[in-house]
């Protein structure tokens, strides 16, 4: 048996590994490559394997750099089985459709461009002069319908006739119904055949909700080889889901490759038990200025945790209770499927809110944003709120919008509460803004560019590092120190390469056999 490493290799993103067998070959994730738009088209449009080869899939959570280009492998021959979790199914139901909206979104937007350059070319002769109103409008009126709307066939047909580029997305809508139903939810603990000879369980792993660590069993002339895949671990003492677990069955202990992130492995997160007084005091220092505090969060994890703390502060009565709005259809639909798994809920939980007859996730000062209107009436709200609005790194969506409006006055307050991926704007973002409140707020605010504008950023970037969903490097040092796993080589995945190795060598230094594998790569089992 062999696990071979085809993405997430000191990188973040884009997990995608298989193991193989005599017999068979299973994928261990399919997600998206996230990052610059040019480097990440390449990198997702080809799949590093035939899909025909694999025998079955598992998926360990439904975020995106770990999912989104299973569509591309359903459609391309793939006949097996995704195995995860029950939650991770029906989360992955709204991920890869909000993703395929997105794909699909972003190449009429695309062809649109081209198009409308290609037209303003001819009507000014090759740009010899100016282009008019008039024509430019002609141009919009051809492309468009309506202020928002794209007349997409005429566009592509026009691309067509005059042999200019086509964009087309990774993937399509009727592609993600036609993969979800390759979707095998599973109970925790359950133990699926996934090829000859080879079993899967799946343990919680404390990242989101349904994510999972997943122990692979291959019996061989009378002797077992067992693969741990621990998908991305989560934290402890965390509210809402279960902590990772430490405790696997005796026939799981032995561990002959334990597949491993390394997101935070050189890094110490603030405590988990501090993270609310932080937010209280951001919000209510931000509240007596008389500003609003913009959240960039993840549809599915980071939103729910804060809207519990967030409903735990007005309880209390700990913050003056200003309305506080989500942004996002995809974040809406998420939390309802939060709402349908309560059996996944810590222990916590239960005794803060369920055992009182409370949602977490709904109080009076709660609002879901449900039209494009409404969102664009809040980018113009100047009265003090709070707004989770995706995307959670600040590539697209709705948080640009806010950000817009908002980051040019003093008053207000940008929290961020996640990881900032490299190459994104949002670590761009978190970078200049804390370099400006390193400096005493001192001279002219720095600017910031997106939506082809200069932005000056008055508005305070504050970070708050404990709300990550990954563990840091004491947290997994305790699913190998305090669980028990008897682990004889660790492969390192899912980090930075600076994060990767730093770990790499400290996990050698405490006695640890490890590799961390290049693009490619593989490991004998």
């Amino acid at each position: 048996m062999h696990v071979s490493f085809f993405g997430a290799t000191r990188e973040v993103t884009g997990s995608f590994h298989t193991l193989t067998t005599d017999y068979d070959t299973i994928l261990l994730d399919c997600g998206l490559f996230q990052g610059k738009r040019k480097e990440t088209e390449a990198k997702n449009r080809v799949l590093p394997v035939d899909a025909k080869i694999l025998t079955n899939m598992i998926l360990s959570h439904a975020h995106i750099d770990h999912s989104g280009r299973v569509p591309m492998v359903t459609r391309n021959g793939f006949k097996g089985q995704i195995f995860c979790s029950r939650a991770t199914a029906a989360a992955s139901e709204y991920l890869l459709r909000d993703s395929a909206k997105i794909q699909e979104g972003d190449a009429s937007y695309l062809n649109y461009k081209t198009a409308k350059a290609f037209l303003a070319k001819v009507k000014t002769r090759d740009g010899k002069i100016a282009i008019s109103g008039e024509d430019l409008q002609e141009i919009k009126s051809l492309l468009k319908s309506g202020d928002h709307g794209l007349r997409t066939e005429v566009i592509e047909k026009l691309l067509k006739e005059h042999h200019l580029e086509v964009v087309t997305p990774l993937y399509t809508m009727t592609e993600v119904e036609e993969a979800l139903s390759y979707f095998q939810g599973i109970p925790y603990g359950e133990t699926v055949t996934i090829g000859k000879n080879l079993t899967c369980t799946l343990y919680e792993a404390g990242h989101i909700l349904g994510s999972a660590m997943s122990v692979i069993c291959y019996e061989v002339e009378g002797r077992t080889k067992t693969v741990l895949y621990s998908g991305d671990l989560g934290r402890f003492n965390k509210p809402i889901i279960k902590d990772p677990t430490l405790n696997f069955a005796e026939n799981h202990r032995n561990i002959d490759l334990l597949i491993m992130e390394s997101t935070y492995g050189n890094r110490l997160h603030e405590r988990m038990l501090d993270m609310k007084p932080l937010l209280k005091n951001a919000l209510i220092e931000t509240f007596d200025r008389g500003g609003s505090v913009i959240i960039p969060a993840f549809a599915y994890g980071r939103t729910q945790e804060l809207l519990y703390f967030l409903h735990e502060l007005y309880l209390a009565k700990e913050v003056p209770p200003m309305p506080v709005w989500v942004d996002s259809p995809l974040a809406t639909q998420i939390t309802h499927v939060f709402g349908e798994h309560p059996e996944t809920y810590d222990q916590e939980t239960h005794e803060a809110f369920l055992k009182r007859g409370l949602n977490p996730f709904d109080f009076s000062q709660l609002k879901f944003v449900q039209t494009v209107e409404e969102s664009m009436a809040l980018n113009r709200d100047q009265r003090s709120h709070v707004v989770l609005a995706g995307s959670g790194m600040c590539e697209g969506g709705r948080v640009l919008h806010h950000l817009r409006h908002k980051i040019h006055d003093e008053r207000n307050t940008v929290l961020i509460v996640g990881y900032m991926g490299q190459n994104t704007f949002g670590r761009h973002l978190q970078e200049v803004g804390e370099k400006y409140n390193a400096e005493g707020r001192q001279g002219p605010a720095p600017l910031v560019r997106f939506y082809n504008k200069d932005y000056p950023l008055k508005a305070r970037v504050v970070t708050l590092g404990g709300f990550s969903a990954h563990g840091d490097r004491n947290e997994l040092m305790r699913v190998l120190k305090d669980s028990n796993l008897i682990v004889k080589k660790i492969a390192l995945v899912h980090g930075e390469e600076e994060q990767t190795l730093a770990f790499a060598e400290y996990l050698r230094g405490a006695g640890y056999n490890v590799v961390v594998p290049r693009h490619g790569q593989s490991v004998v089992v």
